[in-house]
């Protein structure tokens, strides 16, 4: 049995053991705050409230509370840290140490990453070059009388964009037909004005994610993958349960996943430069330390928006301590999508079974109607 499995199955022991003992202090009339199990109550009746007229916003918004406070209770974080160990895990083709020992480095070689990463927008070597269509294409998505002809005419001018777009249409992750999609006009016609906002993100991202040489050679393409359901879970996330922006929420996973890729290459690098083997443990406790920072300047440089950079920043909150102040609801469509997109990653390798993924998805807090639509979206449970 692997260190993931051990792992969420005492996560998943230890919170039945804590709802217990909170459910014996409850009935004893003790006070206090809310346990895991009252919030996951809480988020599952405002969900179930949302439905009834003229109250849907607010109870959206006190589950989607509800959900990330849950999420961010010792439990959770340990089986969603857990749960992104083990993705990465697969990425790197090795085993990595625990969580609760993993160390961020400090040595000569993590000082020059960290210099390097500085102002990394400004170095062209790994700087990612904002999409020359992004500007125009963010406007027509956010113009709500924007049609398939204004959106197709933008992604005709950029022949490198159709052809992804292309590539991406017939891939197994958006392809829901046994006919190939062939032209342009075809794939706006097929996808809609929603479906190809979902994936005209992905498609300005995608050749950022090619790696070669150096070792690590599949970490690319499950980052891509990673980064692909990520975005549709926040994006997910933002329209279904928290009333947020679905593309932003969509564009913030997959600048995560970008800044993901540059601190890698930055670090791998390094250790080339020095002819040291590139050691998996380091980059990957490298890519936590500074995998936001990096984000923050790509949307700064891409001249992104101001809730963007806030949703970000809502990231770095070290794991187990307190938060004092709610998230904004796309920090809360990206941390949700974040977690989502790795045990998607794992169910979708097959590293784990449907009944695993569902007491992983009821441990880690979010509430069971939020986190099944979700799941559900993604192709991996049965309506």
């Amino acid at each position: 049995m692997s260190f993931w499995l051990i792992g969420i199955i005492a996560a998943v022991a230890l919170l039945v053991g804590m709802l217990l003992l909170l459910r014996r202090n409850r009935a004893a009339g003790s006070d206090g705050a809310p346990s895991d199990a009252q919030l996951a109550g809480a988020a599952a009746e405002a969900y179930s409230d949302a439905d009834a007229e003229g109250t849907a916003a607010d109870a959206n918004a006190e589950a989607a509370a509800a959900a990330a406070a849950a999420l961010e209770s010792p439990a959770g974080l340990s089986v969603r840290a857990e749960t992104i160990r083990s993705m990465r895990e697969i990425a790197f083709g090795t085993p990595l140490p625990p969580v609760a020992i993993q160390i961020i480095p400090s040595d000569e070689l993590a000082t020059s990453v960290a210099a390097t990463l500085t102002n990394i927008v400004d170095k062209p070597n790994y700087a990612p070059r904002r999409p020359m269509q992004l500007p125009k294409l963010l406007q027509a998505i956010n113009d709500e009388t924007a049609s398939r002809g204004a959106l197709s005419q933008i992604i005709a001018g950029d022949p490198a964009l159709a052809g992804n777009l292309l590539r991406l249409a017939n891939s197994p992750f958006y392809r829901h037909s046994p006919d190939p999609i062939e032209s342009l006009d075809r794939a706006v016609a097929m996808l809609g004005i929603e479906g190809l906002r979902s994936m005209i993100a992905a498609a300005l991202m995608q050749p950022v994610f090619r790696i070669s040489g150096g070792g690590f050679a599949q970490f690319g393409d499950v980052t891509w993958e990673h980064s692909l359901y990520a975005a549709s879970a926040a994006e997910t996330h933002a329209s279904m349960v928290d009333s947020a922006d679905p593309f932003a929420a969509q564009l913030l996973a997959l600048i995560l996943g970008l800044a993901t890729i540059v601190v890698f290459s930055v670090a791998r690098d390094a250790f080339l430069a020095r002819q040291r083997k590139p050691d998996a443990a380091q980059i990957a406790a490298l890519i936590d330390a500074h995998a936001i920072s990096v984000a923050r300047q790509v949307a700064a440089s891409w001249e992104l928006s101001e809730r963007i950079d806030t949703a970000l920043a809502e990231q770095l909150t070290p794991q187990g301590a307190p938060r004092t102040a709610p998230r904004s609801p796309l920090g809360r469509a990206l941390q949700f999508g974040i977690f989502i997109g790795a045990l998607a990653v794992l169910r979708g390798r097959g590293e784990i079974n449907d009944e695993l993924a569902s007491e992983v998805l009821k441990s880690a807090g979010p509430a069971s109607n939020a986190a099944e639509r979700v799941w559900r979206r993604l192709g991996f449970m049965p309506d």
